[in-house]
Order: structure tokens, then C-alpha cells, then sequence
């Protein structure tokens, strides 16, 4: 559930990031380059989560390595998608 929740965070995020990225463009490129900032903000919250699933709950890097892909990968592709999309309009 934890998982699910991060994920959704990070769509969230996505979407606030594209939203000032609209608000302060002229058109809708300027959604390419707020997706391409969220990537890396996306990265250290991920990361963030794990440091605090190994110090706090008690878990091991190799049990949070995956999860760490899993809750990065998903929003970072959706990103892409955005990047893609909009890049060629």
C-alpha cells in the first residue's frame, strides 16, 4: 500500500511540476522542461523513501533496492511519456 502511495505522490509531483512549467511558458513546450526537472527532484525523494525505510523500519538495502526502481521508475516513465509527447509539438 506504502508503494502504491509513493507512486501516486510522484504522479502527483509530476503534475505540479507541469503545472508551474505551463503557468510560467508561453505554450505547452514548457512542459518538456518541467518534466525534465521532476526526473531528478523525483530521484532524491525515492531515495529519500529508502534511506528511511532502512534507517527507520528496519529493512535492508537489497530488501529496498527494488522497491526504490519500482517507486522511481513508474513516475520517471510517465515523465518520458510527457517529454515525448510534447517535445514534438
Amino acid at each position: 500500500m506504502h508503494i502504491l502511495m509513493v507512486i501516486i505522490g510522484g504522479v502527483v509531483l509530476l503534475g505540479v511540476f507541469c503545472l508551474f512549467g505551463r503557468l510560467w511558458g508561453a505554450d505547452m513546450t514548457a512542459l518538456v522542461p518541467a518534466a525534465k526537472a521532476f526526473i531528478p527532484v523525483w530521484f532524491i525523494v525515492a531515495a529519500v523513501n529508502m534511506y528511511i525505510g532502512v534507517t527507520r523500519a528496519g529493512y535492508t538495502v537489497m530488501d529496498e533496492l527494488p522497491i526504490l526502481v519500482l517507486n522511481f521508475a513508474v513516475p520517471a516513465v510517465i515523465a518520458g511519456i510527457v517529454i515525448w509527447q510534447f517535445a514534438k509539438a
